[in-house]
């Protein structure tokens, strides 16, 4: 037996005796009817649902068909996938069938959902932590036929101060320690041609996961091997480029798609040979952990985003100072416990996916929002946590790396395997043949005052980006020569620019951002800083400017442009052209295929201290702006913990300028094609 099935064993009996005693009183709940005839549905319901959940745990998917495994997955997440506009689950709906309770009760209901994961994850302590809240707030309406609103809200707001302590060590460590888990041992040890594995993860399993798992079993296994090659040999590469120390390294975090365990696997055996253990980790489900929409971790098809979004801000009802001093000590003691693991750390590697039925959610007022204090104690967390971070995990003592394919989900089978083979084709494109290519941008770009950018074809965008001089030419350069290292595939040169001098607008027709489409997306900047922004995804323009607050800004009132880049990948683009898929493609792929801005912190955000050379022995000089400047005088202004890209694909690229200090003018893309002497082989897909 091992130290982590033993503790695993020792924590699971220490609250066996809460989840006993909590289960055995809920299953009474559903015949009880003293309490308010308005709330008894909601809790009726609820109860039963906690009851399935805890039977379908004692059933191993294994000993049981794939019929009654889909009959489990009805139980657990049917209301959610097909009922919805009927559940609890729904602020909406919630709202309306409960009152002035239902923002309390839905925010109930949704942390209830993830019970399957804590039961599946060996976290006792979560399990125990929600039942009870349910339990407590139940008990509200038999001891008042009608409680207060408040004390429900008091209920939810000390359930958050008593346990954000646990919660945030539980999940530091399972982000950052190794440890055989459920998900581990399911990769590594399971008949992957017996698909009935998928369900043992406690996530809602759709035929995104199926096929997926059912095509990566078809590939010859040298194709699979090459594959997690190709990922895992960028993650090394990525770790020489920003010169991270490889000594002492023991662990990567794997972040993947179920339904690639079969290529996840490769890649947990390629990295053992570098001498890395692989933590496989689950997104974080209690809102005590996520923020907004992000989901870090290994995951599924989601049953349902309107969920996810509508849930976004359920914060909202303990998102108070006293939380938030809280939450920064419970970050800064999950740091401490287990600072002796932290150098071991390599960093995180992504298998990304795309290609999921486009998404635009609908903005609800029954949904849980943060005012506008609230926005502020949220930025305040964000930026201590951060600082914590990087007291304890500089970023200079990391790297990272991130791959994508695609989903069943793109088109119909052959389809699919098509588009499969022409990611695998780009993931693998060569940086020998790239590298002079871009060194010639680069060339150019280091003797510029600023590109000029306008787009065509109906694109509005008309931006100068300000860029540094160089001092030294020689052994100085401003663009990142950017190949298959910590980002696959190859294609990009990128700089952070500087902020002052930085004027103009960004437009695109549309692009998918952060799990939402954006359509009609523009942005004005001044001086380098977000002045103004819309998108046409709703009839009111203000309804706009909230989703991109939301969703792009994360709540800052304004960000800068922490990166301006060119995208090379043109057989990238052409892929998106034959198959029509611009929209589905991760900005990890769609960021290749033109110019692209992002708003947040730079690429070098915490280590701007470090020196970083491109191939060509040149130091890259442009890793900070103004913001990042303040790291050590004022550390919560330097950073904003987030980064999005922003892609102009070449077609609605008018021109790309360098523009000299003497007024001179040197085009490197025009009408959507690359004209500077050196760069003609990328207009071969174009």
């Amino acid at each position: 037996m091992t130290e982590e099935t033993r503790e695993e064993i020792s924590e699971w009996d220490s609250v066996s005796e809460r989840l006993s005693l909590a289960i055995e009183r809920i299953r009474e709940i559903p015949a009880e009817t003293e309490a308010d005839p308005r709330v008894l549905p909601f809790f009726a319901r609820e109860a039963v649902y906690i009851t399935d959940v805890f039977a379908w745990r004692e059933t191993d998917p294994l000993s049981i068909s794939e019929e009654e495994n889909r009959d489990w997955q009805e139980k657990l997440f049917g209301e959610l996938r097909d009922r919805y506009d009927e559940s609890y689950l729904n602020p909406v709906y919630a709202e309306k069938e409960l009152g002035t309770y239902g923002r309390t009760l839905t925010f109930l209901a949704a942390e209830l959902s993830g019970l399957p994961a804590y039961l599946v994850d060996g976290e006792p302590v979560r399990a125990a932590a929600v039942l009870e809240l349910f339990l407590e707030i139940y008990s509200l309406f038999l001891e008042e036929k009608h409680p207060n609103v408040s004390a429900l809200e008091s209920a939810v707001e000390y359930y958050a101060l008593d346990y954000i302590e646990p919660f945030e060590e539980l999940r530091l460590r399972a982000t950052t320690v190794f440890t055989e888990n459920t998900a581990y041992k399911i990769v590594t040890e399971a008949e992957l041609k017996d698909l009935r594995y998928l369900y043992r993860y406690g996530e809602y399993i759709s035929d995104n996961e199926r096929e997926l798992a059912k095509y990566l079993l078809t590939l010859p296994d040298e194709e699979i091997r090459a594959m997690a090659e190709t990922f895992t040999k960028g993650f090394r590469r990525g770790l020489e480029t920003m010169q991270v120390d490889f000594t002492g390294k023991n662990s990567v975090s794997i972040r993947y798609h179920i339904g690639q365990e079969r290529l996840v696997r490769e890649v947990i055996r390629s990295f053992e040979k570098m001498g890395l253990r692989s933590i496989l980790h689950r997104y974080a489900v209690s809102r005590l952990n996520r923020r907004l929409v992000r989901l870090v971790g290994f995951e599924s098809t989601p049953a349902n985003r309107q969920f996810i979004f509508d849930h976004r801000m359920d914060d909202a009802l303990f998102l108070t100072p006293r939380y938030a001093t809280r939450k920064i000590n419970a970050v800064e003691r999950a740091y401490k416990e287990i600072e002796e693991y932290l150098p071991g750390y390599a960093g995180p590697a992504v298998i990304e996916t795309f290609g999921e039925v486009l998404f635009s959610p609908e903005i609800r007022e029954e949904a849980a929002a943060w005012t506008e204090e609230q926005t502020e104690i949220d930025r305040r967390i964000v930026t201590q946590s951060g600082l914590i971070s990087e007291k304890y995990l500089p970023g200079d003592s990391y790297s990272f790396s991130i791959i994508s394919f695609p989903l069943p989900e793109i088109g119909e089978e052959e389809r699919f395997r098509e588009i499969f083979r022409e990611t695998v084709r780009l993931n693998t494109l060569s940086n020998d043949e790239y590298l002079p290519i871009q060194q010639a941008l680069i060339d150019t770009l280091d003797r510029a005052d600023h590109v000029h950018v306008i787009g065509k074809n109906g694109n509005r965008t008309d931006i100068r980006v300000k860029l540094r001089k160089l001092l030294n030419p020689e052994k100085e350069t401003q663009f990142e020569n950017c190949v298959a290292d910590v980002n696959i595939p190859l294609g990009e040169v990128f700089t952070s620019p500087v902020l002052k001098g930085t004027e103009g607008t960004l437009h695109v027709s549309f692009v998918y951002l952060n799990g939402y489409r954006f359509q009609d997306l523009w942005i004005r900047f001044r001086d380098g800083v977000t002045e103004d922004f819309g998108c046409g995804n709703f009839p009111d323009p203000e309804d706009g400017r909230k989703y991109i607050r939301d969703n792009i800004l994360f709540k800052h009132p304004a960000l800068p442009i922490g990166e301006f880049a060119i995208g090379t990948n043109t057989a990238a683009y052409r892929m998106a052209k034959n198959y029509q898929i611009f929209e589905k493609l991760p900005i990890l792929i769609m960021e290749k295929t033109g110019p692209h801005f992002a708003v947040g912190d730079t690429c070098y955000s915490h280590a701007e201290d470090k020196k970083v050379y491109n191939p060509d022995g040149k130091e890259i000089i442009s890793r900070e702006n103004d913001f990042s400047l303040l790291r050590e005088s004022e550390p919560e202004k330097a950073y904003f913990n987030c980064h999005t890209d922003i892609t102009i694909p070449y077609d609605e690229l008018g021109r790309l300028t360098a523009v000299m200090e003497d007024g001179s003018e040197t085009d490197l893309i025009r009408d959507g094609r690359f004209v500077l002497p050196g760069t003609e082989k990328l207009n071969e897909y174009l």
